[in-house]
């Protein structure tokens, strides 16, 4: 049972994921976990927008925000809007200039927006292309976990990725980071938690691993 003073901690899945990734968390009665999903942007929506639409679903003052991958990214917007605790990032990048080169290509030739349509109904290519072939071989892992497919969603959160225009880090953000993340490498990353052997799902596979030290993580006392 969670007591009156329990620290609510949101979280956020990543690109076309749902909150299913996160079943394996199970911090202890200080913490009280809420699950956020994706909702349906509006045409043209600019990120922050939406970013602010989302902090309509935090129920409570001066929350734990976390997010994983493109999570992390929609969860650094969302506290530019509202007062958060701590801000936690998980397979994620703490700016733009932390995307490894293919995608920093893949941004400035707008090669993203060739084929959309045809992914809707193909996760595999779709994830392939976004995140690389590594993360393509994981589908069998990630295929359940997949489930916001409209093409009007994968469109949007394309664009929104790519065009991602933060290039100063935000302060009270923590970075947890696998040093196996084929993803975002670590290569390219400036500051971070190393979970070490951790891939870019580690959120599901390393899970011991974050039940025993987010907590510390969110009290400061890693």
């Amino acid at each position: 049972m969670k007591n009156n003073n329990s620290i609510h901690v949101y979280l956020m899945p990543g690109l076309a994921a749902n909150p299913q990734i996160f079943k394996f968390l199970n911090l202890d009665a200080r913490f009280t976990l809420h699950s956020l999903a994706w909702f349906m942007p509006k045409k043209d929506e600019a990120f922050s927008e939406y970013a602010r639409r989302m902090t309509a679903k935090i129920k409570h003052k001066n929350p734990v925000l976390l997010g994983v991958s493109f999570g992390g990214m929609l969860v650094q917007e969302m506290a530019k809007h509202i007062d958060c605790q701590k801000v936690i990032i998980i397979s994620s990048v703490r700016t733009r200039k932390e995307f490894p080169i293919h995608m920093r290509i893949t941004s400035k030739t707008k090669a993203y927006r060739l084929f959309p349509m045809q992914w809707v109904n193909n996760l595999e290519d779709f994830v392939g292309f976004v995140f690389g072939p590594s993360a393509r071989k994981r589908m069998d892992l990630n295929k359940r976990y997949l489930s916001y497919r409209s093409p009007e969603y994968l469109d949007w959160a394309l664009d929104a990725f790519f065009n991602w225009e933060q290039t100063v880090p935000l302060e009270n953000v923590v970075h947890i980071h696998g040093t196996f993340d084929l993803v975002f490498p670590v290569m390219y990353l400036q500051d971070y938690i190393p979970v070490p052997k951790g891939t870019h799902v580690m959120i599901m596979l390393r899970a011991t691993w974050f039940n025993e030290n987010l907590p510390k993580i969110i009290l400061d006392e890693f």
